[in-house]
């Protein structure tokens, strides 16, 4: 079954430069476009896409505020990834707030782009481009931990096992890496990230990312 997206941005020329190497892919087809995020609201009613590459800055309705209209009251789909000209800044951690999935500088390689869609459609890690670790590091240096220095907490929800597995989650490494650090089968791994999402009501790992931090269940520089 493909993969369907919806291209977001109030560039044409972007709109369909992504558009036409998405659709060259195998496995992926581009559901339609939009020029705003009004717009967007009403073509993911329409097409129902899987994938939606959201910019930031557009007219009208920000890409902020509509993906926390979109997102409101979904659990599985769409996932949105996030388009930006900026690298770290303000926008994506709002971004993730508001339910964002992933994120992708504009000046991403074909490449970067095609498996930044798939990995967000798989909901199998945060970010497909190598900045994942440099944005949780920053996202975690502006975030709160523990007060005083304390050690981190224990989700009540979560087992001991299934803590650490999200606390190496929110230190941005995949289900292969984490597997390696606690000698685990991948696909135990993956069992635990799935039980994590479910007990904790969360749509993806970047959700699962933010609550780390923000419960101090992971210290920043911890």
């Amino acid at each position: 079954m493909n993969t369907s997206i919806l291209i977001v941005d109030d560039q044409a020329m972007v709109r369909q430069g992504f558009g036409a190497l998405l659709a060259a892919q195998p496995g992926l087809e581009v559901a339609g476009d939009a020029a705003d995020g009004a717009a967007a609201l009403e073509a993911v009613a329409r097409l129902d896409p899987d994938v939606v590459l959201m910019d930031v800055r557009m007219p009208v309705m920000d890409g902020l505020e509509a993906t926390r209209r979109m997102l409101e009251g979904r659990r599985e789909r769409p996932r949105v990834l996030m388009l930006t000209t900026f690298d770290l800044d303000d926008y994506v951690y709002e971004a993730l707030r508001a339910g964002a999935s992933g994120f992708l500088l504009k000046d991403a390689s074909a490449e970067e782009l095609i498996q930044a869609v798939r990995v967000v459609a798989a909901g199998d890690a945060l970010l497909a481009p190598s900045v994942t670790r440099r944005l949780i590091e920053d996202f975690a240096s502006r975030r709160p931990g523990p007060p005083h220095g304390g050690p981190a907490r224990r989700l009540p929800e979560l087992t001991p096992r299934e803590s650490e597995v999200l606390r190496l989650v929110a230190r941005g490494l995949s289900n292969s890496e984490i597997a390696t650090d606690l000698v685990l089968a991948e696909q135990t791994v993956k069992t635990h990230v799935s039980r994590i999402l479910t007990k904790l009501d969360l749509r993806d790992r970047a959700q699962a990312v933010v609550l780390a931090y923000e419960s101090g269940l992971v210290a920043p520089g911890g």
